[in-house]
This record gives C-alpha cells, sequence and structure tokens, in this order.
C-alpha cells in the first residue's frame, strides 16, 4: 500500500467514521450506513460519512433530509471522491442539494512542515486567546473571502469558552494590522490536526504569509503529538501546498442543502 492510500485509510477511519464532535452542543452518531453531525444553527452540521450503495442511497438521502428538517437548520453533505455509489453527487442534486466547488483532500507529516518560515519585515503572529482575536479573525476572513464568517466568529467563541486551546487560530499582523489568519483544528486521539481557513487580505498574498501560517500550526500539531496535518485545499492554495511535500489523497465537494 503506498503513502496515499494508507493516510486516506488512516484518514476515513479516525476523522470521519470514528469522528468526534467539532463543538459544544453538537453531536455525532452514526444512523445505519452514514456518521452525521448535528448541532446548533451556526454550528457545522452535515454528513461526514457514508458507506452507501445503489440499492441504499436514496434511501440514507432521504433519511438525512428529515433529521435536519426535523431541527430546522441546513447541512452539508461532505462527499469525497472515493465514496460510493459513483453517482451520489447526481442523486444530491436530484434531491436538491447544490454543490459547491470540489477541493482536494491533502496530507503531509507535520514534522517535515513544522520549519521556520521568513515573515516580511514588520509582520509578527499572534495567537487567538480572547473575543478580539476572534474579531480580528473574522475580519481578516471577510476580507480575504469576500463571505459572511459571523458563524465562524461564534464558533471559535463557543470553543475557546468550552476548552481554552484546542482550537488555535493565529494572525499575521502587520503593524498592528491583521493581514492573514488560520486555525488549526486538533483531533484528540487520533493522527490527524486539521489546517482551515488559511486567508490573506489583498495586497499582502505571494509574501510568504500562508507558509508562515502552515508552519506555525504544523509546529503546534507536532508538540500536541499529531503526526499528520490535512488540508482541504482550494485550486488556488493546493499547488503550494504541492510545493511544500503535501499529498494528494482525494477531492471532496460539498453539497449544500437549506
Amino acid at each position: 500500500m503506498n503513502l496515499a492510500h494508507h493516510l486516506l485509510d488512516l484518514y476515513d477511519a479516525q476523522l470521519r467514521r470514528a469522528a468526534r464532535p467539532d463543538g459544544p452542543g453538537c453531536h455525532v452518531e452514526r444512523s445505519g450506513a452514514v456518521v452525521r453531525q448535528t448541532g446548533p444553527a451556526h454550528a457545522w452540521n452535515g454528513v461526514l460519512w457514508s458507506g452507501l450503495d445503489e440499492r441504499t442511497a436514496d434511501a440514507a438521502i432521504a433519511a438525512q433530509l428529515d433529521h435536519y428538517r426535523a431541527r430546522g437548520v441546513p447541512f452539508e453533505w461532505k462527499l469525497y471522491g472515493h465514496d460510493g455509489p459513483a453517482d451520489l453527487g447526481a442523486r444530491l442534486v436530484a434531491a436538491g442539494f447544490e454543490a459547491e466547488e470540489p477541493e482536494t483532500l491533502l496530507a503531509a507529516e507535520a514534522a517535515a512542515q513544522a520549519g521556520a518560515a521568513a515573515l516580511p519585515d514588520g509582520v509578527e503572529l499572534r495567537e487567538v486567546t480572547d473575543a478580539e482575536g476572534v474579531r480580528q479573525v473574522v475580519e481578516v476572513h471577510e476580507r480575504a473571502f469576500g463571505t459572511d464568517s459571523s458563524d465562524l466568529g461564534r464558533r471559535l467563541l463557543d470553543r475557546l469558552a468550552a476548552d481554552p486551546g484546542t482550537v488555535p487560530a493565529v494572525l499575521a499582523v502587520a503593524d498592528g494590522v491583521p493581514v492573514s489568519a488560520a486555525r488549526l483544528e486538533l483531533y484528540p486521539g487520533t493522527d490527524f490536526a486539521g489546517l482551515w481557513g488559511g486567508g490573506t487580505v489583498e495586497g499582502w498574498r505571494g509574501r510568504g504569509l500562508y507558509r508562515a501560517l502552515v508552519a506555525h500550526r504544523a509546529r503546534v500539531a507536532a508538540a500536541h503529538g499529531h503526526r499528520y496535518v490535512q488540508v482541504d485545499a482550494a485550486p488556488t492554495s493546493r499547488p503550494i501546498l504541492q510545493r511544500l511535500g503535501f499529498v494528494p489523497l482525494s477531492t471532496t465537494t460539498p453539497y449544500l442543502h437549506a
């Protein structure tokens, strides 16, 4: 078995089939051949794993629609390229889901990514430990991605209040102004930590901030005993990560249902 297949099997086993809740008020359960998370409206609600075939897929989709409708929350079916059946995406669209852009699941050894990365003059990294830091992360994300990140802010505040240190976020600050931000999800008891939300405001891109945020989070992950870091990479960040040594494992496409 090559490295990519080994890592994908490990990822599926630890972070999908044996997933744990990712925030206060959330719970993960297995319903037939589906593993899903349910939580408050501002939390991430959705399907983490499924083991379906042509005979069982439509009934499983209908069951998830019933489950989340009863709770009055929108949800996501996180579909991976190696999930079955082969037409599951088309079945989801037929059931009223909307597909977003696919991303690439990549992973790398945390220790190999944890080397020092140079920062531009006048820029420093600050870990987020309070509400003001969360506000700055939200501000950077909204400037970098052009999307409403208020739910992200609520999730970060929930986690900081319930279990400080489990979702380290880091800011790159230039002369007192936050210009880049990223998060790290630590998954206790697993080999993995997740790199999320690396975003840099226009005018500061291409100056090494993304690489510095990857290295910082990899160091934190390794210090907490996680062997690997994984990323759901957009097309813009995939080539950067592959140049750093990240290995593609699969694709992942969010299918959203309002």
